[in-house]
């Protein structure tokens, strides 16, 4: 499996991200479990794939696991990663994006962006792509608007289990009250709102998917 990119040019000492940007890391075992439920459906080991939010990496990493390559960039410098701006398309800040026509993109987006990073990713990806997004997501009169009725989704995977998220780190003592929930598109879906989302619900699987190494920070240039 191929690794993200990790050059000593864009691996440097981690910086914290302004208030904005609503960073709240993913425990890696609720990527895994999202690999998982891709195989089931197509064997992913050959795809290419564009994680376009990856902070320090806690995403990147195991979807290295499954995907022949994996590229990694954020719109702030985390240490990890390019910096690129996955929004800028069309606007002054506008970048030659990391990966061009990546199979997938896969992401944990700020929530407030989501529906952005959606409509971006829907004309990128060759496959499919996926947000990890609150439960409430699905909701709101303007996001269905501008986004579901438009690009409905191919399948939407909630979490039976909480998927502990805090602001800035990922804690294996965390706990949280908010649901969440993986939503997958798939390019080659007839794109019809009368084609209703397949619901499959995630079983309770951090148990088997947690690993200790996922909550140690990677230093700058050291790959995992």
């Amino acid at each position: 499996m191929g690794a993200p990119n990790r050059s000593s040019a864009v691996m440097q000492q981690r910086k914290e991200a302004p208030d904005g940007l609503d960073y709240f890391p993913t425990p890696p075992w609720a990527t895994r479990a999202l690999c998982e439920h891709l195989n089931q459906w197509g064997d992913i080991s050959g795809d290419t794939v564009w994680e376009p939010a990856c902070g320090e990496g806690h995403m990147a990493r195991p979807l290295g696991e499954y995907f022949a390559q994996v590229v990694a960039s954020d719109i702030h410098d985390y240490g990890f990663g390019t910096v690129h701006d996955f929004l800028s398309a069309g606007t002054l800040l506008d970048a030659p994006a990391p990966l061009d026509n990546p199979d997938w993109i896969i992401t944990n987006p700020p929530f407030n962006k989501a529906a952005e990073f959606a409509l971006r990713a829907a004309g990128l990806a060759r496959e499919g792509f996926a947000l990890l997004v609150r439960t409430a997501f699905l909701e709101g009169v303007t996001r269905h608007a501008e986004l579901f009725s438009q690009h409905p989704p191919a399948w939407v995977l909630p979490f039976c289990e909480r998927v502990p998220m805090v602001k800035g780190r990922v804690d294996p003592d965390a706990a949280s009250a908010t649901s969440y929930c993986w939503m997958i598109w798939l390019q080659h879906r007839s794109v019809s709102f009368n084609a209703a989302p397949a619901l499959a619900w995630i079983s309770p699987c951090r148990k088997r998917l947690e690993r200790p190494e996922d909550y140690r920070l990677v230093p700058a240039g050291e790959v995992a």
